[in-house]
């Protein structure tokens, strides 16, 4: 499995117990939907390796804590501190409506329902308090907010985000 075919889930932060067990720092909304996964894969070096999960139960709200096979001893948890856990993108639920998964736009369409075309999603800058677009129009990037009332509709079938920006905005970066 290669890590461009899945999505990040979280990362151990702790461990739980004498026994093996660590903590999950869970990358969700809705980290019940992944209270009881059969196997996960952590990034060891290069590589994601699969674990299968004995036993997961949701601790303290986003934390997720696992028993894995194979991780019996603290001198085996501490090997994973901070190892990231990814599991295959097919294993994502469905979302529909307007919402959407950062890396399922990549490629779509952007309009703006006065400007008209803005360009093409090259991806998105999560790392700001505000989550953007990141477009790229002719070689330039233009940068769009990632407001729930900027976002009049997203159609997957004609890979389009129709958006609705404050006057002048996408003007800044043209």
């Amino acid at each position: 499995m290669k890590k461009e075919d899945c999505f990040y889930l979280g990362k151990i932060v702790k461990k739980y117990s004498f026994k093996g067990e660590v903590l999950v720092k869970l990358d969700t909304d809705e980290p019940d939907l992944y209270e009881n996964l059969e196997s996960v894969f952590i990034a060891i070096g290069h590589d994601l390796v699969p674990f299968f999960i004995e036993e997961s139960s949701l601790h303290k709200s986003d934390l997720l804590r696992l028993r894995l096979e194979d991780v019996s001893t603290e001198e085996e948890a501490d090997a994973l501190m901070k190892a990231e856990l990814y599991l295959p993108l097919t294993a994502l639920p469905r979302l529909s409506g307007n919402k959407f998964y950062f890396h399922e736009i990549v490629g779509f369409t952007v309009k703006d329902v006065d400007f008209g075309v803005v360009g093409v999603v090259k991806g998105v800058n999560d790392t700001t308090a505000q989550a953007l677009f990141q477009i790229d129009r002719e070689g330039k990037e233009v940068l769009i907010p990632m407001n729930d009332e900027f976002i009049e509709k997203v159609d997957r079938d004609t890979k389009t985000i129709l958006v609705r920006t404050p006057a002048g905005l996408i003007d800044l970066y043209l």
